[in-house]
């Protein structure tokens, strides 16, 4: 089997977990470079990397596969915004699953990014382009949208709903039946006891809106 060419769109830290995870997986992934609109890293290296230029030269790598390395808390270019600015068919988006993550069967979209530690406790669908990062728990019942980030050790417990482009951040616990917006965020260490709004944030404990303050 040879290993599928991988370009890395982004070139920040979640780029570089993607790399550490991918470099586990020489089978499946042949690393090639890294794509980035900021101009001071073009002809940089990203942990050994080579960043060839901007995302205008995805063109240039055709038989490639791609994985969107952003995420969405506080960017003015959400996930799913540059998968659509973009488009590319589905089959180029590369889904990344650490081989030390547990997925017991889940569906996983195109794009997805699995980084080690992330357990799935039952068979279950996750949306495209999702990222969720080191020791990620998501149970029974579930729904995961599209562009949905998990930072690390962030819970869901069951059938949680979680709306496109939400962020859970990093430690975040979600109680059984709760539903996150689309687009919202939630704050690091928070505990979620009842429904998030779409565009809002959430943090502390038990979790509240914040008005005009960071989560």
């Amino acid at each position: 089997m040879t290993a599928r060419p991988l370009l890395f769109i982004g070139a920040g830290g979640l780029a570089r977990e993607v790399i550490a995870a991918v470099r586990l997986l020489p089978e499946l992934w042949n690393p090639i470079g890294a794509l980035d609109d900021s101009t001071a890293l073009h002809g940089t290296l990203i942990d050994g990397v080579p960043v060839l230029g901007g995302l205008d030269q995805i063109d240039q790598h055709p038989d490639a596969a791609v994985v969107a390395c952003i995420a969405n808390a506080r960017r003015p270019l959400s996930r799913l915004s540059l998968v659509s600015r973009l488009d590319l068919p589905e089959q180029r988006w590369a889904t990344i699953v650490h081989p030390a993550a547990v997925t017991s069967g889940a569906t996983l979209g195109c794009g997805t990014v699995l980084l080690a530690g992330v357990v799935i406790t039952t068979p279950l669908s996750v949306g495209r382009h999702v990222v969720a990062m080191p020791h990620v728990l998501i149970t029974h019942d579930d729904v995961v949208s599209d562009g949905v980030t998990f930072a690390g050790r962030a819970s869901l417990g069951g059938s949680v709903h979680v709306g496109e482009s939400a962020y859970l951040g990093q430690g975040a616990m979600v109680r059984e039946g709760v539903k996150i917006g689309s687009g919202a965020v939630v704050g690091m260490g928070a505990v979620v006891l009842r429904d998030v709004p779409a565009g809002e944030t959430w943090a502390g404990v038990p979790a509240r809106p914040l008005r005009g303050e960071s989560a």
